[in-house]
């Protein structure tokens, strides 16, 4: 069917008038009249017949003129809903992230994102670092925050984005807390650690082995932060974390620090991204972490 014979019906259909319809189209009326001849001959049937100074439509040209109608407004709306996707205005924001970004730096650019986007959906899913960066790879996330030092991967863009201190932590009344100790002298006690993988965990372990110390002992192995940190601010031994994962307990008076010699260690904080463009919604949320930086 000649969608653009069936614009010219439609637009007659509306006004009752070739006459009226020309002028809104901006053509001549015998354009109009040679369009939609052309359209009852393909489809074989008569759309209209004259009627005074205008046209009546048969029951043909009335079912046909209801349908191109809802036909039209249908394209009107796809056009206008990509248009709201082009800008950034709509559309579905999938954000993968571990642990410490997820709680302790996204809440503030997520709030921030939202009252300026109102109708963009978004959905934020805590998870390790490899299950975040495969769920960037199988476009179930549109971004990754990741924690530590990930793997590279061809498909994927890493930007640096913070970086957070790593550090010893006890309960306050530990003979330690708030010591200047070298190295050796916490590693006499017995540790929380992470799960094996965790980025503290890796990094104690290589702390050691740069310093030629042998590994802490093992006083229990959590698999979450929040267990890590509970056993902890009960009384019980001492675990090496990140300070935006103790910062608040430790104003709190929950958790001590101990200032360990030579232990100076990082934990970079980076967005991971597909090597493609991203979506207009994920763009603006990229674009607003920088402001968080």
């Amino acid at each position: 069917m000649n969608l653009h014979a069936l614009r010219f019906f439609v637009k007659v259909a509306e006004t009752g008038s070739v006459t009226l319809a020309s002028e809104a189209l901006r053509v001549s009326q015998p354009a109009v009249t040679a369009q939609i001849k052309r359209l009852e001959h393909e489809l074989g049937l008569q759309l209209w017949i004259p009627h005074g100074r205008g046209v009546a439509l048969t029951e043909a040209g009335r079912m046909l003129a209801g349908e191109a109608k809802r036909l039209f407004e249908l394209e009107h709306s796809i056009e206008d809903g990509l248009e709201r996707l082009k800008k950034g205005e709509a559309g579905q924001l999938h954000i993968a992230a571990t642990y410490l970004p997820s709680n302790f730096l996204l809440p503030r650019p997520i709030a921030a994102y939202k009252k300026l986007h109102p109708s963009i959906g978004l959905d934020l899913t805590t998870s390790n670092s490899s299950h975040a960066l495969e769920l960037l790879l199988h476009f179930k996330a549109d971004i990754a925050i990741v924690g530590g030092i990930a793997e590279e991967h061809p498909l994927l863009e890493r930007t640096p984005w913070l970086e957070d201190e790593m550090c010893f932590v006890v309960h306050p009344d530990h003979p330690l807390a708030g010591a200047h100790i070298p190295l050796a002298e916490i590693l006499r006690e017995p540790f929380i650690i992470r799960e094996e993988g965790s980025f503290s965990r890796e990094q104690l372990l290589a702390l050691c082995k740069i310093h030629n110390l042998p590994a802490p002992a093992i006083g229990l192995q959590m698999n979450g932060l929040h267990e890590t940190l509970r056993v902890v601010m009960e009384g019980y031994g001492a675990a090496f974390l990140s300070t935006l994962e103790t910062e608040a307990f430790m104003i709190q008076s929950q958790l001590s620090k101990v200032h360990v010699q030579h232990a100076t260690l990082k934990n970079p904080i980076s967005i991971y991204t597909r090597k493609e463009p991203l979506s207009p919604a994920a763009r603006q949320f990229f674009d607003g972490l920088q402001l968080y930086s």
